[in-house]
């Protein structure tokens, strides 16, 4: 009996020891609970004026799947604070704002933008404008990245205009740019997407609140074609787009315009070769609301 005794407690012995350190050494199932880390965005974000990088090493910003207002962290804050400072201290600068999607994002909700990339960089643009910087120094951008990551969706690159540089859309309730996502290619029919449908309810609230406001629609197109039907084609989709608010009740002046090919936001082709992208881009009608001009 004493045996098996002395041999039990020798089987404790062993097994207690055992047992600490395959608990706790092994799975750390000891003491305190291990500090949960929280996973880290990619400290890639940069500020680039050309060739030059003025601002490197930030965080990129987040965005919840199909949302565009976004997740800020304290690292986002101060990298929108340093550029509102470069902005302040070089009047002469301009920026971009290059918003991105994803795919399976496409159809998401993106306001009165045409897109969640268009809402994305808009909402940025806000949070700059608020430690402000002047909404005229912004122009917007958009790209769908292939794939299922978002490594970065927002890009901040300044410019200095130029007389020969592409147009830079704005982006903003009064000077909004949609794409011929709402006309079949070649087609002059206006049929507006559920986001421009959106828009022009908003806009037809504020025409009719403001009568002294004017609506400028300008067609624009890509260079296929000759110089003249580009005209033409940019003009009929104006004003296609122009009779849409009338039937939806806007009684306030509308201008019927066209830029034709003349004003491209994208190059038609790369490096010799078609560039369907940044055809799909020029493709667009602009529209614009500003005071009456006096007579």
């Amino acid at each position: 009996m004493r045996g098996f005794i002395i041999g039990f407690l020798f089987l404790l012995a062993y097994a207690i020891p055992a047992r600490w350190y395959f608990v706790c050494q092994l799975r750390h199932h000891c003491g305190d609970e291990p500090a949960v880390v929280a996973p880290t965005r990619p400290m890639t974000l940069a500020l680039h004026d050309g060739d030059k990088t003025v601002l490197q090493g930030y965080e990129q910003f987040g965005f919840a799947p199909n949302a565009f207002q976004p997740d800020l962290s304290a690292n986002n804050q101060v990298f929108l604070e340093k550029v509102a400072q470069y902005l302040k201290a070089n009047p002469d600068k301009k920026i971009t704002l290059t918003g991105r999607f994803l795919p399976s994002e496409s159809i998401a909700k993106s306001g009165i933008f045409e897109n969640i990339g268009i809402a994305r960089a808009a909402a940025v643009e806000q949070l700059l404008v608020k430690l402000g910087v002047s909404e005229k120094r912004f122009s917007i951008d958009y790209q769908k990245v292939i794939g299922t990551t978002l490594e970065e969706p927002i890009s901040f690159n300044l410019f200095v205009p130029k007389p020969k540089d592409y147009d830079r859309p704005v982006y903003s309730f009064k000077d909004n740019t949609f794409s011929d996502a709402n006309f079949a290619f070649g087609s002059d029919e206006f049929k507006p997407g559920e986001q421009c449908i959106l828009y022009a309810d908003s806009v037809k609230t504020f025409l009719s609140a403001n009568p002294t406001m004017t609506l400028t629609i300008t067609g624009h197109t890509d260079s296929i074609g000759t110089e003249t039907r580009n005209l033409n084609l940019g003009l009929r989709r104006a004003k296609n787009a122009a009779a849409y608010f009338r039937e939806l009740g806007v009684k306030s002046e509308i201008i019927s315009t066209t830029k034709g090919e003349e004003q491209p936001v994208s190059p038609n082709t790369l490096d010799g070769k078609d560039n369907p992208e940044g055809r799909q881009k020029n493709r667009r009608v602009n529209f614009k609301i500003e005071e009456k001009t006096a007579q």
